[in-house]
């Protein structure tokens, strides 16, 4: 059994999942998520002897509360949305898909990756996250993609984190290389393997003998 810590904002970028919170569960978390799984499962709602292994926590101002997902349990949603029912005023279920709404503003959706994102030389630039945001904003708008830009702008401002920042950056454009290696072409590559002139041989060979 797993209980992964999360943020609200975590919950908010969540839209294509669901699941039931309880509200308001203080002492060992894992004594909860036990104790739920006993009285779901007795009440025939865990079906075929699966429980609720990935349980996340998170705060609302002083509450601890759990997200039990429904992605690997098999259920009978009829019979939980009855026992939610019966028990809210003892812990507070709610869906995550009314709980984002309510609580928290709503979800944040991310957006579809642009089909064809600009290659932006990010590669090698100073790595202060406002400089590389500001060089992919510049890239943006110079494709004619304002909005994108900022789109990018509002969303690497909230992030929570340098590495969350670049992979939102990476969304919207190609990272490419600051300085492209430099090739020489064909006629400077011919000059350099050029066998030496054979006059210069000579001279250069009785130089040596004198």
């Amino acid at each position: 059994m797993n209980i992964n810590t999360i943020t609200a904002e975590d919950l908010r970028r969540m839209s294509d999942k669901e699941g039931l919170i309880l509200q308001g569960c203080g002492g060992d978390l894992t004594e909860w998520v036990d104790g739920i799984n006993e009285m779901l499962t007795h009440a025939g709602i865990l079906k075929d002897g699966c429980q609720f292994e990935n349980v996340a926590a998170f705060q609302l101002g002083e509450l601890t509360c759990l997200l039990y997902p429904f992605d690997d349990v098999k259920l009978d949603i009829g019979k939980l949305a009855l026992w939610r029912l019966q028990t809210h005023e003892v812990y507070g279920g709610t869906w995550l898909s009314d709980f984002v709404p309510n609580y928290l503003g709503g979800f944040i959706e991310t957006p579809e990756p642009l089909a064809d994102k600009p290659d932006c030389p990010l590669i090698g630039a100073d790595g202060n996250i406002f400089n590389l945001l500001g060089i992919a904003s510049r890239t943006l708008r110079e494709h004619g993609l304002k909005e994108q830009a900022k789109e990018m702008s509002d969303r690497v401002f909230a992030s929570g984190s340098y590495g969350e920042a670049l992979c939102i950056i990476g969304e919207y454009v190609n990272i490419t290389d600051s300085e492209p290696e430099h090739k020489n072409s064909l006629r400077q590559q011919l000059k350099a393997t050029k066998p030496a002139d054979p006059v210069k041989k000579q001279q250069t060979s009785k130089q040596q003998e004198r």
